[in-house]
């Protein structure tokens, strides 16, 4: 919610800057997401000023513009081509000097040295709404002769600033949801903290029934739906624009000026926190209201054009013939205030929130009414809200309150009772606060004390503090007002502390990881480090040499004689194992660690050197991805099954783009395999098909595929990495397609790096979305289709620029790669 600063002084007290306002109210709970000054004029009119206009001649090459020289109290006047047909000689005129930025709502552009028509032009002399302070258009403004030239137009209009505080409050605490709300809160603090501060509001002194011309009928139906419904009438009501203070005061907190009725009952809401509607009186029927529900079936238009069916429990305001609005949600198309509307019933009322958020959500609306009605408004600020509503219309709209006030309040609503013990606030809190400043902090937040005792108090809490209905909770509230930051920190703690050392940390990683895998289908496998031989010896492993391998000396048989180098033979045994008892379908990861040894490092002083141990993961996936399902085809698991596991722990323990180079591997366990390498060479993963002749040795007859990482080598990798948060983009992206045409030694991965060295600032995210071999193609050439997603993070892109990066990626794919647009 956006609070005015300004708007906040009207009901206390104090000398804090704005910062340290949204410092005070972030500490009572109340968090402030930004501070940010505002004009009532957006730019504050600056670099506009009062000139007068010297000479005005035709312009020879147009038939609407004038050639004016115009005095801006410098040295020299400025010769400004304008086109307005009333501009003269002599006229006092507002004029945006060169450099001056205009708005025209969200967009806005610079008055700058140009030519029109081959004349020089330096500045524009204005009209209101190029400025801002209106909305004519039919020519220049045209000042007062006591106008001093060369003054700003920000003193000649008196334009001021204010602050605006955008607090985000939690839902539990309807009670702030206005500057009156916030202001008692901020009174709280200020006493707690030894300012003399008053909360105060307008009175209601001012309002009195000029006649009862126009008397309204209630009845409420549901009277637990609405638990309070009050309305007045004013007749003589001229609808207009609202005068200049209620339209900066709306638009300060970025509330739309409607005209001065429905801006009086947005004022209000905003002031005090009561949401209110007004009725054109000729549109309530019969001069009755019935708020009832009961009404299925009922088609209903609201303010916006949409028709809406309602439902058995949607609560409606109607008149004596038919429903006038959604209670508490949305106006009913006709029943509000126009031009036209000479006579208007003001509504303020207390709907439960459970039928009001029912009723938002069945139909999709939300508004600053239900959005208030829904977490529960003050039941008892209902007539104090309408009298000042009426008040306003008296004021500002000229209207006369034409009848008595008619308050239907069948069940009053009453506080909630909490006992509180001094020795419970300590106790919770950690620290006595003694019974004096409990009773001030509680009574500053409008809590009555009905009762006192040696032990404690006993309290009211007011019915709009819909969140304090326990001890506990009152305790929170005196917590947040005495201030967190004022409970001593013990000088003695009573704790065992533990440092987290790199290897506690590596031990997180690893259950991150797990978890994930698990949660995507895999089961975790534990092998013996210890191994066969018999599958180093053979010479056909290119990666995994019997010479590189660590012998055990006397073991205890043939299948325990080595101590692996790879995790990949472990699971091949688990997977024989289940294939063997008919579970065919397997998803299996293990993290192990894995030896080798390097005779070239042995030496008799350091032997120990020569061996090495590395932790790594090993991932196996074999059979179907998908079986027996009723709504999926048989589905075999393949490399890009595998490929997404792998790309989804490295995203999860934060590789980013361009910490891993992409090559094929040659390590002959694979048929066809994928290895990535740091910015050093070393490899970090590899993954693909294993090798059928493996497999056969393996006496396992089903595809195999599988990954291994170098755990320790992607924990550096990603170790200095810093969690940060980015914005949301604000701007789309864009998505671009080619057809290549590329031989067919070509892989993606070379495509993919061509592109990211083209472009590396916009282009995001580059996928192969099909591949075609066959047919009506050239012999030895394949058919690549790739998408591009461009983005830039600052503003939209043009259709020049993307163009423009297209063109590149297609001339460096050509002239590196060969390919061609199909």
């Amino acid at each position: 919610m956006n609070i005015s600063y300004k708007w906040l002084k009207e009901y206390v007290d104090f000398d804090l800057t704005p910062q340290e306002t949204a410092e005070v109210l972030t500490s009572i709970g109340l968090e402030v997401g930004s501070v940010e000054e505002v004009e009532t004029i957006k730019g504050g009119l600056k670099g506009l000023y009062v000139g007068k206009v010297l000479t005005c001649e035709p312009h020879p090459n147009s038939d609407h513009l004038h050639i004016t020289s115009v005095d801006l109290g410098k040295e020299a006047p400025q010769q400004i081509v304008c086109g307005a047909a009333n501009v003269a000689a002599g006229q006092k005129v507002i004029v945006a000097d060169l450099g001056c930025v205009l708005y025209d709502g969200d967009e806005s552009f610079t008055i700058k040295r140009s030519k029109l028509r081959g004349v020089e032009s330096l500045g524009m002399i204005c009209a209101e709404d190029e400025i801002g302070v209106g909305t004519s258009h039919d020519g220049i403004i045209v000042l007062p002769e006591e106008a001093s030239v060369g003054m700003p137009a920000a003193e000649y209009y008196k334009v001021e600033s204010d602050w605006v505080l955008e607090v985000d409050i939690t839902p539990n605490r309807a009670d702030a949801f206005s500057h009156y709300g916030v202001a008692r809160d901020l009174c709280a603090w200020l006493k707690q903290n030894g300012k003399a501060a008053t909360l105060r509001r307008p009175d209601c002194e001012e309002f009195v029934v000029d006649n009862t011309n126009l008397s309204i009928d209630v009845r409420i139906d549901n009277t637990d739906a609405c638990r309070r419904y009050a309305c007045v009438s004013i007749t003589d009501c001229k609808v207009e624009e609202s005068p200049q203070w209620l339209k900066d005061k709306l638009n300060v907190i970025g509330v739309r000026p409607v005209n001065n009725i429905v801006d009086i009952t947005n004022y209000v809401m905003m002031a005090y926190g009561q949401p209110m509607h007004c009725f054109d009186a000729d549109m309530v029927k019969g001069n009755t209201i019935i708020v009832k529900d009961k009404n299925e079936g009922k088609k209903f238009i609201t303010l916006d054009g949409v028709e809406h069916t309602l439902g058995e429990h949607d609560l409606a305001i109607a008149n004596a013939e038919e429903p006038m609005c959604i209670a508490g949600v949305f106006g009913g198309k006709g029943s509000g205030t126009y031009e036209t509307t000479r006579n208007v019933v003001l509504e303020s009322a207390y709907f439960h929130p459970t039928w009001i958020r029912k009723s938002a959500r069945r139909h999709g609306l939300s508004t600053d009414a239900s959005f208030r009605f829904e977490r529960g408004v003050d039941p008892n600020g209902t007539i104090y809200a309408l009298k000042q509503a009426a008040i306003l219309c008296r004021k500002i709209a000229g209207g006369k309150v034409s009848m008595e006030i008619r308050d239907e309040y069948p069940n009053k609503i009453e506080g909630f009772p909490v006992r509180l013990n001094y020795e419970y606030v300590g106790r919770l809190i950690g620290k006595e606060l003694g019974a004096d400043t409990i009773k001030s902090i509680v009574a500053s937040l409008e809590m009555d004390i009905v009762n006192e005792d040696a032990l404690g108090i006993d309290l009211i809490v007011p019915p709009y503090r819909v969140d304090v209905q326990r001890a506990c909770d009152v305790v929170e509230d005196i917590l947040r007002i005495y201030g967190y930051n004022n409970i001593e920190i013990p000088s003695t703690l009573k704790s065992s502390l533990t440092i987290a050392e790199e290897t506690d940390k590596n031990y997180h990683k690893e259950n991150i990881i797990s978890e994930q895998l698990v949660g995507a289908g895999f089961n975790e496998i534990l092998n013996n480090s210890l191994t066969s031989a018999s599958y180093y010896e053979a010479t056909e492993l290119s990666h995994y040499k019997w010479e590189n391998t660590v012998k055990v000396m006397n073991p205890l048989s043939s299948d325990l004689g080595v101590m692996r180098q790879t995790l990949l033979f472990g699971g091949l045994e688990s997977l024989h194992r289940n294939i063997n008892h008919k579970s065919p379908n397997l998803r299996f990861f293990e993290f192990g660690n894995t030896y080798a040894y390097q005779p070239e490092k042995w030496s008799e002083e350091a032997p120990v050197k020569a061996y090495e141990q590395t932790y790594h993961l090993g991932l196996w996936i074999t059979g179907k991805r998908i079986q027996g399902s009723w709504i999926h085809a048989d589905e075999a698991s393949s490399y890009y099954e595998l490929k997404a596991y792998v790309e989804n722990i490295l995203v999860r323990m934060g590789v980013q783009q361009g910490m891993l180079v992409a090559e094929e591997s040659d390590n002959n366990i694979f048929d066809k395999a994928i290895r990535l390498k740091n910015c050093a060479g070393k490899a970090i993963v590899e993954m693909g098909i294993l090798s059928q002749k493996l497999l056969k040795r393996m006496d396992i007859a089903q595809p195999v595929y599988y990954a291994e990482m170098n755990w320790e080598a992607l924990g550096k990798l990603v170790r200095k990495n810093q969690l940060q948060f980015e914005e949301i983009a604000k701007y789309p992206s864009v998505s671009r397609d080619l057809a290549l045409l590329i031989d067919k030694n070509i892989d993606f991965a070379q495509i993919e790096e061509i592109a990211r060295q083209t472009e590396k600032k916009l282009l995001k995210k580059i996928e192969l979305f099909d591949v075609y071999q066959g047919k009506n193609l050239p012999e030895g050439k394949k058919s690549y289709a790739v998408n591009f997603i461009l983005q830039d993070e600052s503003k939209t892109l043009t259709d020049k620029a993307i163009d423009t990066i297209m063109q590149k990626l297609i001339k460096n794919l050509t002239n590196k790669l060969g390919a061609e647009l199909r």
